[in-house]
């Protein structure tokens, strides 16, 4: 697919081929965090992983690119900031879906492990919240994960968001996982607001973040920057 909007814009930003983010928007009780939505030139169609207001102020970007198949999310509280204006299908796991329906119109909801073509897997991981769902996504040179919050980049360390609904041996369990699990770029849901929305890795870098992340769980950290 042939991207037909310029390499940035006022509303859509390209990261790498294929994949452009949104407009940040604050994170109402985190200072000094953002959040962005992500879309995605997958093989399947357009595809934007979170919920966020940048995705209305790019809508007329997002149709350049084609028009949008889907919205995942990575889980419920992203309905905090309602339903997009754009016309698009909304997904998310189906334990996540009674949190999202008072806010938002779900068009389906999905439980295990499955792909939408042959390049982006729906990862369930049951952590931050019992539906919180990582998305996984082989394009061009890169492997991108998508984490939601339950995994963010704090002054270059990765940290968890455990609140008290969280499952912490999910949570490890995902860890766990993840440390098999082949991706050179983190793209979590917020970051600090002049941060880079992503950070790219190396094998030894993501074995050690995760081994240190798994380290202070098992120790009892826990809240926003566990």
């Amino acid at each position: 697919m042939t991207s037909q909007i310029p390499h940035y814009s006022s509303a859509l930003q390209q990261l790498f081929p294929g994949l452009w983010s949104t407009r940040t928007t604050p994170l109402p009780f985190m200072d000094d965090l953002v959040v962005r939505s992500f879309v995605l030139e997958a093989n399947s169609g357009v595809v934007i992983i979170y919920n966020s207001p940048g995705i209305d102020a790019a809508a007329q970007e997002i149709h350049q690119l084609g028009t949008p198949t889907r919205l995942l999310l990575n889980h419920y509280h992203e309905a905090m900031y309602g339903q997009p204006e754009l016309t698009i299908p909304v997904y998310v796991h189906e334990w996540d879906r009674p949190g999202v329906e008072p806010k938002m119109h779900v068009t389906g909801d999905f439980r295990d492990p499955q792909f939408i073509g042959d390049d982006l897997k729906l990862l369930p991981s049951h952590s931050h919240t019992v539906g919180t769902t990582f998305f996984a996504w082989e394009h061009g040179a890169h492997r991108f994960l998508f984490p939601g919050d339950a995994i963010w980049v704090d002054e270059g360390i990765w940290k968890a968001v455990i609140l008290p609904e969280s499952d912490r041996r999910a949570f490890l369990n995902s860890l766990t996982i993840l440390r098999g699990v082949e991706f050179d770029v983190l793209v979590p849901w917020h970051a600090h607001r002049d941060a880079l929305p992503y950070a790219q890795v190396t094998p030894a870098h993501k074995r050690s973040q995760l081994d240190a992340l798994i380290d202070r769980i098992v120790s009892g950290a826990s809240g926003p920057r566990a």
